[in-house]
């Protein structure tokens, strides 16, 4: 399933969106998909990739700084664990000793997060969970860092260097909460934090205390979405713009996995009796008239109403979700 399709039109803004040809979401799921970094695939199963320059060179980048820190510290969100990790990451960090913190764990499924973590330890990482923007759950982290360089900070301290800062790269692709991270663990440092894709750019070194530096590097996305569902997931949480996606179509199949995985969540928050057996185009449609969504004429507004749902599940409305579970990869 995709929620990427349609042909390009512009907003009155100005701004490029992808939608379909009627304001009524078409219900098929084979329908052409394209991804924030242009790589489209077509409904014949043709992918183009497209891997621009500054993404090469960020990786180059990153592969040079990797011999100047102790450790990285991977960002992802919580919600969706696989899908927000770049492939690429495990080759250019290697054996570097990694941290990686679940991000928006504070609007993620709780069991799940403690699953996933357990699943990141299995696989030879200390993982924790967290708030970047509120800080919870941060104030373990130099507790963390200490564990997982412990054998390195004894070598230190028998070598005489006992007092030698600690030194992090922070990796993550964009809009996961890297700035947000940065920010908050450097009190207000100017990192630039901002709700959307691409922001940071340059690599950064920052003091947050506790003997440890960090440093920053630009977000990168891998050159295609193999898996057309890990573009899908992106874009439900909005680390794929909006712009380049056709929201009425992503909206359908979110209330499709709502209704499978977490039906009670949408009868909680849109007064639903129930959502049983429900085809997620009536579901829209439903939850269009509890919302009094309706266009002059009768018609419903598909549109306000998709874009109302994406919002509120990304803010954590509809309730802590979870959409990839230990065992689906």
């Amino acid at each position: 399933m995709s929620g990427f399709s349609g042909q390009k039109k512009h907003t009155k803004q100005g701004q490029p969106y992808v939608s379909g040809k009627s304001n009524k979401p078409d219900k098929r799921s084979n329908r052409s998909v394209k991804d924030v970094s242009g790589a489209q695939q077509t409904e014949s199963g043709q992918t183009i990739q497209w891997y621009p320059g500054h993404m090469t060179k960020t990786r180059r980048r990153m592969e040079e700084c990797l011999k100047l820190v102790d450790g990285v510290v991977e960002i992802i969100d919580a919600r969706i664990p696989m899908s927000s990790r770049n492939p690429d990451i495990d080759d250019i960090v290697g054996s570097k000793p990694r941290i990686v913190l679940l991000n928006k764990a504070d609007i993620a499924d709780g069991a799940s997060t403690s699953r996933w973590i357990d699943y990141f330890a299995r696989n030879g990482a200390r993982a924790l969970a967290c708030d970047c923007k509120t800080g919870k759950g941060l104030n373990r982290f130099a507790d963390e860092v200490r564990a997982l360089l412990a054998d390195k900070i004894e070598i230190w301290k028998s070598k005489g260097m006992g007092g030698r800062s600690i030194k992090l790269m922070v990796v993550g692709i964009p809009n996961v909460g890297k700035s947000s991270f940065i920010n908050r663990m450097a009190k207000g440092a100017k990192a630039k934090v901002a709700d959307k894709p691409g922001v940071t750019r340059g690599n950064q070194w920052f003091t947050i205390g506790g003997g440890i530096e960090l440093l920053d590097t630009p977000g990168v996305l891998w050159p295609k979405f193999d898996d057309p569902e890990v573009g899908q997931k992106l874009a439900f949480t909005g680390a794929v713009k909006d712009a380049v996606v056709d929201i009425e179509t992503l909206t359908l199949d979110l209330l499709r996995y709502m209704s499978r995985c977490y039906p009670e969540r949408l009868c909680e928050r849109y007064k639903l009796d129930s959502v049983e057996n429900m085809e997620p185009l009536a579901l829209m449609e439903r939850i269009a008239q509890k919302r009094g969504m309706i266009l002059r004429g009768g018609d419903y507004d598909y549109e306000r109403v998709s874009v109302m749902l994406l919002d509120e599940f990304r803010a954590g409305l509809l309730g802590r979700i979870t959409l990839e579970q230990v065992g689906d990869q």
